[in-house]
């Protein structure tokens, strides 16, 4: 009989979704036989039962566009907000799952799109997911699409930036998105030259990151570019955040982890202006004029490179593959030239973040990179 398999893009927009897209579609439509449905909005068009027929005509021109041509959101099924309040709307997912004959649903995400597709297979569907996010942070997979084409727009922004901080001798400081993943400044930092790179996972000291640019101006040098991870944390914070996650985590009752919770919005909150404050406080400890650069959702749009179409397109053909053999509950992971499937059970609620030993840091260290920790 032929399999009827719906598609759906959740999370943030990112370059490489419309291939994946493709990918999945034409090798299970021309390959496989199967029929293809796409998912409006995410996992809120499921709720909604919003769908459209993936045919040749729409996979038809979509390899090279930016962002998703299903659209996306953010909903969470368990937690989304409807009709004025917020509801556990996975039996709906169900009913709608049923109600088009799937028997297969694709999910391509990141890490918030994992744990969302985890829950409907514990609700008994088939589900599969792709690997998607500039962060690069989706655990137990080499590396996720939509990574190498950010990478490339923040290290071109680099290059740029270097003539106006040379020119003025400047401090100029860019901030790079990720959330709490370094992998996008520290990459970016080193293809660009940045001469300082602060990312989440080593904790900096702002009296190291000083002296370092104090250090380059003594020797003739009086301008530094410094990369910083939107979520890089002083030491002291850092402290702080990760005592609020591990108390919210293995909170004792409702009272104390609502307690955290609150404490760690507040944190975050304060954290929104971290690069602002950071580019005053170098300022002042150095005597150089600093500006600010927020690179944003620049970053994540526009075309896909051709790395990312690659990538997409390699684990959306494989997809359908498991898909053909009956193998669910699986995220389609990148392992060097190969994709293979690895138990959602595994990925969801981890993340892969940079290991201080990383191969990417000593490089770096080498060539006289400050991260500010020594």
């Amino acid at each position: 009989m032929t399999k009827h398999i719906g598609i759906l893009t959740a999370g943030g927009d990112s370059p490489g979704l419309n291939a994946a897209i493709r990918g999945v579609g034409k090798a299970a439509q021309g390959y496989y036989d199967m029929q293809v449905i796409g998912i409006r909005d995410g996992f809120r068009g499921l709720v909604e039962n919003r769908t459209t027929h993936l045919d040749g005509s729409m996979l038809s021109g979509i390899l090279t566009r930016g962002g998703t041509i299903l659209g996306t959101s953010r909903d969470k099924p368990h937690r989304m907000l409807f009709n004025g309040k917020k509801q556990d709307m996975t039996d709906v997912i169900v009913e709608n799952y049923l109600a088009n004959h799937l028997d297969a649903l694709v999910c391509l995400g990141g890490g918030g799109t994992q744990k969302n597709a985890l829950q409907l297979l514990e609700k008994g569907l088939n589900v599969i997911t792709l690997p998607k996010t500039i962060d690069n942070d989706v655990a137990h997979t080499d590396t996720t699409f939509g990574f190498d084409t950010a990478l490339g727009i923040a290290t071109n922004a680099i290059d740029r930036l270097h003539s106006t901080a040379h020119s003025h001798h400047r401090i100029i400081v860019v901030e790079i998105m990720g959330h709490r993943a370094g992998w996008l400044a520290l990459g970016s930092g080193i293809a660009g030259g940045a001469d300082v790179i602060l990312v989440p996972e080593i904790p900096y000291d702002i009296e190291k990151v000083a002296e370092a640019i104090r250090g380059r101006a003594a020797g003739g040098k009086p301008f530094s570019i410094v990369a910083v991870a939107e979520g890089a944390l002083p030491i002291g914070e850092a402290e702080r955040f990760h005592a609020l996650r591990e108390r919210k985590l293995n909170a004792s009752d409702k009272k104390e982890r609502k307690e955290a919770k609150a404490e760690l919005a507040a944190l975050e909150s304060k954290h929104a202006n971290h690069t602002v404050d950071l580019s005053r406080q170098l300022e002042e400890l150095t005597g150089l004029e600093s500006r600010v650069t927020i690179l944003g959702y620049l970053q994540r749009g526009g075309i896909p490179s051709a790395a990312d179409r690659l990538l997409a397109t390699r684990l959306g053909t494989a997809c359908a593959d498991l898909i053909h053999e009956g193998r669910f509950g699986v995220m389609v992971a990148s392992r060097g030239e190969l994709a293979e499937p690895v138990p959602l059970v595994d990925v969801a609620g981890y993340k892969k973040l940079v290991p201080p030993d990383h191969p990417w840091v000593i490089s770096a260290k080498r060539l006289g990179t400050s991260f500010g920790d020594m």
